[in-house]
């Protein structure tokens, strides 16, 4: 078990936390909601993932602390401290910044709660690991930071999505679906309970592995080809070009993917990583649009 979690947590550290990428810009009203009230004063807040801080942005909520990234960051918090990667930020660091509050995931909880508590330092563990959860957490962070009307506004623009899509896939087939899910020189089978697979359950697809607990398991392709997915989708992270050519390499060297259907019939996806993060993210409405396209296609 400590296995699987150290390689989740190199996941989510290689992608930088869910290899987020901006929304789309839009000039609806309802896409840049009103700020409802002014942010109270004296809060000193520290986003510790790239998923937060984007999240926090579309809330108009002010940070004195961002992670260390190759991604762009939001425009607001440009000369903002950067705190170091989200599975190892710089302790001291943090808390030179005297935060009022630290968020992280619960995804990263195992690794980072006793380094935070022996600093005594107080963290937010938001659940990122499903849409539903993590809309959850942005209503609670705008109650908690007056920024209701922007929290949902998010909200209902992804009700809006879900409700799109459910009308879309009523009455048509659900099919199968793999998702193995890469780091280079390894990868694992993502559950329905990982965030990706709850995506393909929101698009309409059914998990081929179903009654786990965890998120991930380890990769056993005797019993997958049991399986038979329609489809399988490859989502590389960290690395992406390496891993997709590690992908590459197993289906052509592993004589065993050539029996199963998704391959047989082209059904075979590398997803990209900045739409298909290892936690919830803003680019969610753009990853369930092209899931769509892989999974009922025209």
């Amino acid at each position: 078990m400590k296995k699987f979690i150290g390689m989740i947590s190199l996941l989510i550290l290689l992608s930088g936390c869910a290899g987020e990428s901006k929304p789309a810009e839009s000039n609806s009203p309802e896409s840049k909601p009103v700020q409802q009230a002014v942010q109270p004063e004296g809060d000193r807040i520290v986003a510790t993932t790239v998923a937060i801080t984007e999240i926090m942005d579309a809330l108009e909520i002010d940070l004195v602390g961002i992670p260390s990234s190759y991604k762009d960051l939001p425009e607001r918090y440009k000369g903002v401290q950067e705190i170091g990667n989200p599975m190892s930020p710089d302790m001291e660091l943090l808390l030179s910044l005297k935060p009022t509050e630290i968020m992280s995931v619960t995804t990263l909880e195992y690794d980072l709660k006793s380094l935070f508590e022996q600093r005594s330092i107080t963290t937010s563990y938001l659940d990122f690991t499903s849409l539903d959860s993590m809309l959850s957490e942005i209503k609670a962070i705008g109650e908690k930071y007056n920024r209701t009307v922007q929290a949902n506004a998010i909200v209902q623009s992804f009700d809006n999505k879900l409700a799109e899509i459910d009308k879309k896939v009523e009455g048509k087939p659900s099919p199968t679906v793999l998702i193995l899910l890469g780091i280079p020189g390894s990868y694992l089978v993502a559950t329905e309970h990982s965030y990706i697979g709850d995506l393909v359950k929101r698009s309409g697809g059914t998990n081929v592995i179903s009654g786990e607990k965890v998120e991930f398991l380890a990769s056993n392709t005797e019993y997958l080809q049991q399986a038979n997915p329609d489809i399988i989708l490859r989502a590389a992270h960290g690395m992406p070009d390496e891993v997709i050519q590690m992908f590459d390499e197993e289906f052509r060297t592993n004589n065993i993917w050539k029996h199963f259907n998704a391959v047989k019939n082209g059904r075979v996806y590398d997803l990209e990583e900045t739409l298909f993060g290892t936690t919830g993210n803003l680019a969610a409405a753009e990853a369930l649009d092209q899931l769509q396209q892989m999974l009922y296609p025209e």
